[in-house]
């Protein structure tokens, strides 16, 4: 029987087609299924949380000095921190604490839960924040996503109103892109959407130097707004346009627990107050 001779091995007619084949046979299989990686440096969306821009743009410019009886201490928490320790914090002196419920209308932390009625359950007179990005959704879009993932309100004499956390912005330009009138059009926008739902003015939480820089140094929200200024020093500092008084105070990121402590502008009683309306 005669031998069959071996069929010979056909190289693509066009020398293109050559050229292409040659290199996908070059190039490591991983590469070929690699996503693009993100900018070096730039957060996930949705991990931001309160002060999270504070040290890198205020910096840290002392201790502050020992609480005194009119002032009542509180912590902030987020995802990041996920199941928090409430009986040691209650246990150290912490009575109230805010959690972040929201972010744009992109994100809801995953730990609310535990956060938000963990301590509850202990005894403490809690609240949810929102991260604002106004320059992904309009206002009063943000405020409702707030509101219906866990920002509301009741008259249960230990739930706070809510909160619109608006600093830099972690994932790009500080003011978010918009100028001073249209950053304070889309803060009000956001407070008057939420007093809507809830009957209740949120509160605001920011920094100086950002209010400044984003907003002109608006002073249109202090009347109706309580203040929680961000400040990693001895004292509070100048305070934005309007308010001649803070209502709660971020001092610091590093304390015992959770990082984030804060200390009400008053005794307990202020707290509940608050928390009544």
């Amino acid at each position: 029987m005669p031998m069959r001779r071996p069929l010979p091995v056909r190289s693509p007619r066009h020398p293109l087609a050559a050229g292409i084949l040659l290199l996908a046979l070059s190039i490591p299989l991983t590469l070929l299924f690699t996503l693009p990686a993100r900018a070096a440096g730039t957060p996930v969306r949705g991990s931001a949380y309160m002060g999270m821009g504070v040290l890198a743009h205020d910096g840290r410019g002392g201790t502050p000095l020992s609480a005194a009886a009119t002032r009542t201490e509180g912590v902030d928490v987020s995802g990041y921190q996920g199941n928090v320790a409430w009986s040691t914090l209650w246990n150290s002196g912490v009575r109230w604490a805010y959690t972040k419920a929201t972010e744009g209308t992109y994100y809801t932390n995953p730990y609310f839960a535990q956060q938000y009625n963990g301590s509850y359950n202990v005894g403490m007179i809690r609240g949810a924040y929102h991260f604002a990005t106004p320059n992904t959704t309009s206002g009063a879009a943000q405020a409702d996503y707030f509101v219906d993932h866990g920002g509301g309100w009741s008259r249960d004499g230990r739930t706070l109103p809510g909160v619109l956390d608006i600093e830099w912005n972690p994932y790009g330009a500080a003011c978010y892109g918009k100028s001073t009138s249209g950053m304070t059009g889309w803060i009000a926008d956001f407070l008057n959407t939420y007093r809507a739902r809830t009957g209740r003015d949120a509160v605001i939480y920011t920094a100086t130097s950002w209010w400044t820089q984003c907003t002109g140094d608006y002073a249109g929200f202090a009347s109706a707004h309580p203040l929680w200024i961000a400040r990693y020093a001895a004292d509070p500092g100048a305070l934005p346009g309007g308010w001649g008084y803070y209502t709660m105070w971020q001092y610091t990121s590093s304390g015992p627990t959770v990082g984030d402590h804060d200390r009400f502008n008053g005794a307990l009683d202020r707290v509940r107050a608050l928390a009544n309306g």
